[in-house]
């Protein structure tokens, strides 16, 4: 009985011979022709809102797409120790990690920051802007620290919030809770 190798045979390339000074400088030139010729790219999968975006605007596309690439190597660095480890820590920062870098691809595709923080390493919290004011039942706005409000046009702070609800006093001759007495068995 024959016995047949049933592994593919490796396929070797004929080595190329060297070009002369004067191929490379002709193949030089048709690349710095062919690079100019070349249109921008038009980045179709990427949200208009996002695109047209300045690139020293705080989350436009050139930032956020070194924050992606930055946050995905550390993602890939933490998922190594994992292999080994069961650290909760390490899963823990690994996990938020993640989030972060799909709420940025997300934002890229849809133009809406999913996030409560932005930055390279997640050191900026976001701001809230009111579209439209709500009011209770005095008629006076509801309001949010930390919220940017079209009316006063500057971010509600707690110093406004102390302003607007001043603490009251606790009453003095207010009685302790009574306690239930045990049933005897």
């Amino acid at each position: 009985m024959v016995r047949r190798d049933l592994r593919p045979k490796k396929k070797y390339r004929k080595a190329r011979k060297p070009l002369t000074e004067q191929e490379k400088a002709e193949r030089r030139e048709r690349l710095k022709k062919a690079r100019a010729s070349k249109k921008p790219p038009k980045y179709t999968a990427v949200d208009p809102t996002v695109r047209d975006l300045p690139d020293d605007h705080p989350v436009s596309l050139k930032n956020v797409r070194t924050w992606i690439k930055s946050n995905q190597d550390e993602r890939d660095g933490l998922r190594k120790i994992l292999r080994t480890s069961n650290d909760r820590n390490v899963r823990d920062r690994f996990n938020i990690i993640d989030c972060y870098v799909q709420d940025m691809q997300a934002y890229v595709r849809s133009g809406i920051w999913l996030s409560t923080m932005y930055g390279e390493r997640m050191e900026h919290k976001v701001t809230y802007r009111c579209l439209v004011l709500a009011y209770d039942s005095d008629g006076m706005p509801k309001r949010n620290v930390g919220t940017w409000y079209p009316d006063m046009g500057c971010l509600y702070t707690q110093e406004m919030y102390d302003e607007d609800h001043p603490k009251t006093v606790e009453i003095a001759g207010k009685k302790p809770r009574k306690t239930r007495k045990k049933r005897a068995k």
